[in-house]
């Protein structure tokens, strides 16, 4: 009976020793502002212009906090890193769009952290963004994804001009987001390859992230902004001025404006 207690406790710490293992796998967070102001993220360094900003799972790199001009050293200053953390933190466009967030994420027990971090990533929090596929908005909504969720166009709007509102794009893609909870269940990697790339192609690769560069990046970086935007997680960073105008670019798919 001990040795069976033994063995099964040796299982029991086995087991534990590699979920605390798979939790503590996180990847950092990369960034850049290239010369027209566009913000480029990345869950690896890509190339020289890239600059750690997030590290550990969800850990600021506190070397590139920004800091008042009066207790930066000299020589220390970097508005491109500042810019960004002020996006990821303190963007302008999240307190428009914070509280209908928060109320259609509750309406689909959705997590808001989890639909904040997709429209960062999807969007960049432009309501008026549409990407070269014709995915439109916040939550960039493709209008046949907008039709299988209860929008139609009518005598006054088609169903790309009803998804060019702010409360129907974030409506249509938390709907989305709980239908792929709850077709690939306990797996949220798998949602976001599925939100990215269709649920279609998961499947077809037996239910996994499909080999697709872009939709890897993707998930891992959505899954990196879910992380800080978690209520205990980083502070809000208060900058003494506006944040600048920044788009997001992932993989190399750029939402126009």
């Amino acid at each position: 009976m001990r040795a069976r207690l033994a063995r099964l406790a040796a299982h029991l710490a086995l087991a534990l020793a590699g979920l605390c293992a798979a939790g503590a796998a996180h990847a950092a967070l990369y960034g850049y502002i290239d010369e027209e102001g566009v913000a480029h993220f990345a869950d690896e360094k890509l190339d020289g212009r890239y600059k750690l900003f997030m590290k550990d799972g969800g850990r600021l790199d506190s070397a590139a906090m920004p800091r008042s001009t009066a207790t930066m050293p000299a020589g220390k200053a970097d508005p491109d890193r500042d810019k960004l953390f002020r996006y990821v933190l303190n963007h302008p466009n999240i307190a428009a769009v914070d509280p209908m967030i928060h109320q259609i994420a509750a309406a689909q027990s959705v997590d808001p952290a989890l639909v904040k971090a997709v429209m960062a990533v999807e969007s960049g929090f432009n309501p008026g963004a549409v990407s070269p596929k014709g995915a439109i908005g916040l939550m960039q909504v493709i209008p046949d994804t907008g039709a299988r969720f209860g929008i139609a166009a009518d005598k006054r709007r088609t169903v790309e001009q009803k998804l060019a509102d702010p409360r129907l794009n974030i409506s249509v893609g938390v709907r989305y987001l709980r239908w792929l909870m709850e077709l690939f269940p306990d797996n949220l990697e798998l949602v976001l390859a599925a939100y990215n790339a269709g649920e279609g192609a998961v499947q077809r690769y037996n239910n996994q992230i499909p080999p697709f560069p872009e939709t890897r990046q993707y998930v891992s970086t959505v899954m990196e902004f879910y992380r800080i935007y978690q209520p205990a997680g980083v502070s809000v960073v208060r900058a003494s001025h506006e944040a600048g105008r920044v788009k997001m670019v992932i993989g190399g798919r750029r939402n126009m404006p």
